[in-house]
């Protein structure tokens, strides 16, 4: 089957986007890898061939699970959401009022003024284009559409193979006695409940959302420890960060323990470090675990399959800020980590420019050198 030039092919990536849907005024479409997606650009369900293609999610409703495959229609008549004409159906259906057309553009439905082609996407866990089935034909390109389904392998072998994050695992970078020190502190000074960095109205600002995130955290003031900590990094991360990825660290945001507790189901829902202005400098981040005695807790990269990742105590996980994500709920006990941000002196220039974005002033730490 040939399709146009001008629209997106299998293995292109698939465009990230915001877009209004019936429970969230800004649903965010990235944090949703993980799983494989459906993309349905029907138009308005008023139509025979999105009647047609809609037939899907009930004739194989099983299929729409949110573990492996998720479906959002993209619909771009107000009245399919007036008249209740399409409804979400959790787990596994949703839909985007795409009433300004701004994603059918991105995704070559919408043509020129007036024109509009319904197309089906299937999209990988990793947001990459895997089919792309048009629905004008007398099924709506249904049929076509679940065989695809039924025919995908398991989200960790996607690819056609296990996959696993680009992410660095590196050992010993606090040494045991380092770690209770660290931890100390957090219990003697109490840790407070953090929020989340949100663009609002053009600005970053802390937002707290325990559905979310859930974790509280100790700021380290004394600048002698601040040191102590850079010169660890500086010897046990950076040569690591250089070698894989050819990036001079010069500098570390946030001195920061944080603490995830079972009692409270402390978590972090997947996210990206570096999506909004006062966050766009960041490069790499540095998960250190502190303490192993816990349960849950494991990060993971959704992107890259579902595995989770649990360093020894004074070990780290360091990757891309531009990754996905996420914290998963400790179940039993508490995990404590030190949680920097890492970047370089063109980094610090859009940080700077950026400053007069953030909420308040003291939303970041302000940076320190991370290596001399």
């Amino acid at each position: 089957m040939s399709f146009p030039s001008d629209i997106l092919l299998p293995g292109d990536s698939a465009p990230f986007f915001t877009q209004a849907s019936p429970v969230n005024p800004r649903f965010v479409f990235d944090t949703t890898a993980g799983r494989y997606i459906v993309l349905g650009f029907f138009g308005s369900a008023s139509l025979p061939h999105a009647r047609e293609a809609l037939k899907l999610l009930e004739e194989e409703r099983a299929l729409f699970d949110d573990d492996k495959v998720c479906f959002f229609g993209v619909t771009v008549d107000p009245s399919d959401r007036d008249e209740g004409r399409v409804r979400e159906s959790v787990p596994g259906i949703r839909f985007f009022w795409d009433f300004d057309l701004s994603v059918s553009r991105l995704y070559k439905a919408a043509l020129a003024p007036g024109s509009y082609r319904p197309l089906w996407y299937v999209i990988d866990p990793n947001l990459r284009v895997r089919a792309v089935v048009p629905m004008r034909d007398e099924d709506g390109g249904r049929h076509a559409v679940a065989e695809i389904l039924r025919s995908l392998p398991a989200v960790d072998h996607a690819p056609g193979l296990q996959v696993s994050a680009p992410v660095l695992l590196i050992s010993n970078v606090f040494e045991p006695e380092f770690c209770r020190h660290l931890i100390e502190l957090y219990e003697r000074g109490g840790g407070t409940e953090s929020g989340v960095m949100k663009q609002i109205d053009g600005r970053t600002v802390g937002v707290m959302d325990f559905s979310h995130k859930r974790r509280s955290d100790y700021m380290i003031e004394d600048l002698d420890l601040q040191r102590r900590i850079q010169a660890r990094i500086a010897r046990r991360v950076k040569p690591e960060i250089k070698k894989v990825h050819q990036f001079d660290v010069t500098r570390m945001e946030r001195y920061l323990v944080g603490c995830y507790d079972s009692e409270t189901g402390g978590h972090f829902r997947p996210h990206r470090d570096n999506t909004t202005a006062g966050t766009a400098h960041r490069r790499f981040a540095v998960s250190i675990n502190l303490n192993d005695a816990f349960e849950g807790g494991e990060v993971s990269f959704p992107e890259y399959g579902s595995r989770g990742y649990k360093m020894p105590a004074g070990g780290a996980v360091v990757f891309s800020c531009s990754l996905l994500h996420a914290v998963s709920k400790v179940t039993a006990g508490r995990r404590f980590a030190f949680l920097p941000f890492l970047y370089d002196d063109a980094a610090a220039a859009i940080r700077h420019k950026n400053l007069h974005l953030l909420g308040t002033n003291d939303a970041l730490n302000a940076p320190r050198e991370a290596a001399g």
